[in-house]
């Protein structure tokens, strides 16, 4: 049986290494910290992105979040798969995935997939996560 959950991310640290500027499209690795709340409750993740720039400031990008906390109130770690874009207005859109395999604890079998839309200027924003517990 599935259910839903949703709740909101909070940057807390962004680091990246970007190729020589004036170069596109060009690659740049992203190291960040977040936090959840809501029906996943983390204080600090670990999430590494890979970015592609296709100008100054629109691009996609691909990662993976390390998550370690609850999710609707059962506690372990699992790794979020991310894939999503981002354009010149702020707006990034993105898909997540659990990575099979990845639930520890009570989320051992943990599958899902789920979204998330950021607007620039935000310092908290909505994610959504369908899953099953296996």
């Amino acid at each position: 049986m599935s259910a839903q959950l949703a709740g909101d991310i909070t940057y807390q640290g962004w680091k990246e290494e970007v190729g020589p500027a004036g170069t596109y499209p060009r690659l740049a690795r992203a190291s960040v910290t977040n936090s959840f709340s809501g029906g996943i409750e983390a204080a600090a993740t670990n999430c590494e992105y890979t970015v592609v720039y296709v100008d100054e400031a629109n691009g996609t990008f691909t990662g993976l979040e390390l998550v370690t906390g609850t999710l609707d109130g059962r506690a372990g770690t699992f790794v979020l798969a991310e894939r999503g874009s981002f354009s010149e207005d702020g707006t990034v859109h993105g898909q997540i995935e659990v990575v099979a395999g990845t639930g520890t604890g009570e989320l051992t079998g943990l599958t899902g997939t789920g979204s998330f839309v950021y607007r620039n200027g935000q310092t908290a924003f909505p994610y959504s996560l369908d899953y099953e517990l296996g």
